[in-house]
């Protein structure tokens, strides 16, 4: 793995400058203490540059949620994305059964995501993605184990370029994490802000 982040750290040092200066934002935003994150390896087919990073929410030592950032980069540019810039990612968390079988929910955890860039001011476009609800129920020499339910984010979306080609990917990150905090369950951030709806009937925090 250690060898894995060397590579993809060459790979940003040679890659074109928009691209650098994109990744040195997403390494040097300010976050909220409760979300723990570091680079990890990134997917090497989806575009001729990328970069990904992974956090979890954390309480002490247990859990509450868990994504994934990548920012991919063509230079040349992408029909689909209708720019030369795309973020990629999947966020996840654990939910009591009820808030799971609520109608509902796929909605409102999408509206968690557009809504978390639209509070930043953040310009974007061709958003797309999937949410989904998971069941697990436990029988026989399991049958002690409560029901378990989990939310599970996947989206994308075309983050508008700035001045030079690039976009604000350090606003982009922090409006991320306040998807992540959200569907964890934690208070805003910012005192009164009502435009963050917390995730009622949270399961207990995981261990990690």
């Amino acid at each position: 793995m250690d060898d894995a982040k060397e590579g993809d750290r060459d790979a940003v040092e040679t890659a074109p400058l928009p691209f650098r200066a994109a990744v040195d934002a997403l390494r040097s935003a300010r976050l909220r203490p409760q979300i723990e994150i570091e680079p990890t390896r990134a997917p090497q087919r989806l575009a001729p540059y990328a970069y990904a990073l992974e956090a979890a929410v954390v309480d002490g030592e247990e859990d509450l949620a868990d994504g994934r950032l990548v920012l991919l980069h063509d230079p040349a540019g992408h029909d689909a994305w209708q720019g030369s810039f795309r973020l990629v990612t999947l966020v996840r968390a654990e939910l009591e059964p009820e808030m799971a079988a609520d109608p509902l929910l796929p909605d409102v955890c999408w509206s968690w995501l557009t809504g978390a860039l639209q509070a930043r001011g953040l310009s974007y476009g061709e958003a797309s993605g999937t949410v989904t609800r998971a069941s697990s129920h436990y029988f026989g020499g399991m049958s002690e184990r409560p029901a378990a339910s989990q939310i599970e984010i996947r989206a994308s979306w075309t983050p508008r370029e700035g001045l030079g080609g690039v976009p604000d990917t350090a606003s982009h990150l922090a409006s991320w994490c306040d998807l992540l905090a959200q569907i964890a369950g934690l208070p805003p951030a910012a005192p009164g802000d009502a435009s963050v709806v917390t995730l009622p009937q949270r399961r207990g925090p995981q261990s990690r």
